[in-house]
């Protein structure tokens, strides 16, 4: 391990002793969760979502019909979902032919499907056969961190994380498929690894394609922070050796960035504080803005998220534990913030909700 702030090398160690007595207590349920480290894009439309899947440039448009501009007085509930609802890290994608499918952290990246983003069931792993490209940073375990799903080109890709809990010895790997389906996930390569003399974290990927059609992803968790690199669009893998820092904590918690664009913002979304405690996660999310893809992001204050800022969207409320780590879709009907939570008795659920922006353009959830 590098030697970061004291707070930091103390939090993968309690962070790592509450996730496997998490897992534990949810694996005598019967229930399947799955954690992390702890150190660990789309427009409001459906034209941006075409647009990406095409491979194209994204257009600035309005709205979709019925989005709110004024929010609630409290934080929502969660959106009603059925079926297989337990999940940890999900991302989502809208399939070409209708439905949904959906990964999440699991052994060999576990995936679900939904006809309608309600009803959820189990779709067996990208990976029945395993991985085992993935095992110098695993130590030989099957379980893969925090997925990151789209469609572009006729194919869908899936980035993916490989590491152990409170290291940084990591890679973020890259898969595509024809049909999305088990078992149809095809290894394209390592996009990014760390090491543990590195000052960075080499998971939670996020692909954003930017409104000129250039590749990026986002990635990072604790450390130094959220970090950004170029992708080559025809392979998915790294186009240069830049690594941009977009967000930080001075070595606190943030992790799980996903970047979303709306309008004439890029949106940096990001999870600060604790995960993967059962009810007692304090996640969070929070976001920030910048008319440019590589930043600066600043908060609604103007802070920049690169010292601290970020502006809190949802936070833990009535039963509702540790809400985080997002993912944005944008749908025919407009954007949802799709993420996990914990329940009352510590089991990992999938929320979604729908995003509104108020009159100057900040994100809410209802």
């Amino acid at each position: 391990m590098i030697s970061p702030l004291p707070a930091v090398r103390r939090l993968p160690a309690c962070r790592r002793a509450a996730v496997l007595a998490l897992v534990a207590a949810v694996a005598a349920t019967g229930l399947a969760v799955t954690a992390r480290s702890a150190p660990a894009a789309v427009v409001d439309t459906t034209q941006w979502r075409l647009a990406r899947v095409a491979g194209g440039t994204a257009p600035t448009t309005p709205l979709a019909t019925g989005t709110p501009t004024t929010p609630p007085a409290g934080y929502p509930q969660p959106g009603r979902v059925t079926g297989d609802v337990s999940v940890h890290d999900p991302t989502i994608v809208r399939r070409p032919s209708g439905g949904y499918l959906l990964a999440h952290t699991g052994d060999n990246i576990a995936l679900k499907t939904s006809p309608d983003r309600t009803a959820f069931r189990n779709a067996g792993a990208a990976f029945p056969g395993g991985a085992p490209w993935t095992t110098t940073y695993t130590g030989g375990s099957r379980n893969l961190w925090a997925p990151d799903l789209s469609y572009h080109g006729g194919r869908y890709l899936l980035y993916y994380s490989a590491s152990t809990f409170g290291s940084n010895r990591s890679a973020i790997f890259l898969a595509t498929s024809p049909t999305g389906d088990a078992g149809t996930w095809t290894h394209q390569g390592l996009v990014i690894e760390t090491r543990t003399s590195d000052t960075y974290n080499a998971i939670d990927p996020n692909l954003v394609v930017d409104a000129s059609g250039r590749w990026w992803l986002s990635f990072g968790s604790f450390w130094s922070g959220i970090k950004l690199i170029e992708l080559n669009p025809a392979t998915g893998l790294r186009a240069d050796t830049t690594v941009r820092s977009i967000a930080g904590r001075g070595g606190g918690a943030i992790e799980a960035p996903v970047i979303a664009r709306h309008g004439g913002h890029y949106y940096l979304w990001v999870s600060f504080d604790q995960c993967c405690q059962g009810a007692a996660s304090t996640y969070r999310v929070m976001v920030g803005r910048s008319t440019s893809v590589t930043g600066p992001y600043l908060d609604r204050a103007g802070t920049p998220l690169t010292s601290g800022g970020g502006t809190q969207v949802l936070a833990g409320h009535g039963s509702i534990h540790g809400p985080g780590h997002p993912a944005v879709l944008t749908d025919t009907d407009g954007d949802l913030l799709v993420y996990h939570y914990y329940a009352d008795n510590g089991a990992a659920r999938l929320g979604i909700n729908r995003i509104g922006y108020d009159a100057a353009g900040w994100p809410f959830v209802h």
